[in-house]
């Protein structure tokens, strides 16, 4: 029946967003057709009081990918400890490394980054986005 067809849908749902600060500049490379691909780690952390009162923070490092224009405006404007929100899903890829080993990796695929805060640790080097332009903002359309 209908109802049941889309409450399964409505289960195969990946989606992610992540507000946190990037641990370094991303890094901006090409595939061989030419095609960018940013590469970024944003950590995110939560913090609370343990029994004994005693402050407590736990940080999570997170692999960000994006592809294209995103890619590019991302590492023209983003810099280490720069406050971002990455929307996107969840992909976890394998390889084999140089000892024969499958090694499984887990990333965010990042289809919109949104620029918030200002500047981060090194801001100087590179401008901010003008306001007006909404695809400085990394939106894929």
């Amino acid at each position: 029946d209908g109802r049941r067809k889309e409450r399964l849908q409505m289960s195969n749902l990946n989606r992610v967003q992540l507000l946190g600060n990037l641990g370094a500049s991303p890094e901006l490379t090409h595939l061989d057709n030419g095609t960018p691909v940013a590469k970024m780690s944003i950590a995110t952390n939560e913090e609370w009081t343990d029994k004994d009162g005693n402050k407590r923070e736990h940080v999570e490092w997170h692999r960000v990918t994006c592809w294209g224009k995103l890619a590019e405006n991302c590492a023209k404007y983003l810099v280490k400890g720069r406050q971002v929100l990455a929307e996107g899903k969840i992909r976890t890829r394998s390889y084999e490394n140089k000892d024969g080993i499958t090694v499984y990796a887990t990333e965010i695929v990042a289809t919109q980054i949104h620029f918030l805060g200002t500047g981060g640790a090194d801001s100087s080097r590179r401008p901010e986005p003008p306001l007006s332009d909404a695809d400085y903002y990394g939106q894929v359309r």
